[in-house]
C-alpha cells in the first residue's frame, strides 16, 4: 500500500496525528488516547502503518514475557508527494476529504469527553469564512498560512505544550 490507501483510513489518520511531534508511544499508550477504537483494530491499524514504512519501532524490550515496542512517525513517509496528488481522481479526493473529517471528527469528540474539557479556555475554534479571491491573493493566502504553520510542525513535545490538531480546509465554492 502506497501512502495514499495507508493515510486513506481514519484510525490510521488519527494513530500518524497522536505520533507527530516526535513522539514515541507503544500502541496500548496509543490505546489510551485513542480510546474509543478497539485493542485488535488499533493493533491492525498499527501493524498495516509499520509494515508500509510509516511507523518504524523506536525500541523493543520485554514486559512480562512479550515484545512491548514504541513506535515512531517516518514523517517524510507520513505525507503525499507531488507525484501521488498527480494519480489522484476526483473520487480519490471525495474518500480523503471523508476520511479527514471523521477523524476530526473523533478527535474532537475525544476531547470533547476528555473530563476537565473547556472549550473556552482552550481557545477551540471551527469557524468557516467566505471570501472573495483573486488568484494572486488565494496564492498569498496559502502561501501566509504556510509561513505560520511550518515553525510550529517541528515543534516537539514539552511539559509547556499542548498539542493541538489544526486542519486548515480551503475550496472553492459555487456563487
Amino acid at each position: 500500500m502506497g501512502p495514499l490507501e495507508l493515510l486513506g483510513h481514519p484510525v490510521r489518520l488519527r494513530i500518524v496525528h497522536a505520533l507527530r511531534g516526535g513522539r514515541e508511544l507503544t500502541t496500548g499508550e496509543l490505546g489510551e488516547r485513542i480510546a474509543d477504537v478497539s485493542k485488535a483494530t488499533l493493533y491492525r491499524h498499527v501493524e498495516l502503518l509499520a509494515e508500509g514504512g510509516i511507523l518504524e519501532v523506536a525500541e523493543e524490550r520485554r514486559v512480562r514475557g512479550a515484545v512491548e515496542r514504541r513506535f515512531r512517525l517516518q514523517q517524510e513517509r507520513a505525507s503525499i508527494t507531488p507525484a501521488d496528488l498527480e494519480r489522484v481522481t476526483v473520487d480519490d479526493h471525495r474518500r480523503a476529504f471523508a476520511v479527514a473529517m471523521a477523524a476530526l471528527v473523533a478527535e474532537f469528540n475525544t476531547y470533547l469527553d476528555h473530563e476537565g474539557a473547556d472549550p473556552l479556555a482552550d481557545l477551540v475554534g471551527y469557524r468557516q469564512h467566505g471570501i472573495w479571491l483573486s488568484e494572486d491573493e488565494l496564492h498569498q493566502l496559502i502561501e501566509g498560512m504556510r509561513a505560520a504553520i511550518l515553525p510550529a510542525l517541528t515543534n516537539e513535545a514539552t511539559p509547556g505544550r499542548s498539542r493541538y490538531l489544526l486542519s486548515p480546509i480551503l475550496f472553492p465554492v459555487e456563487e
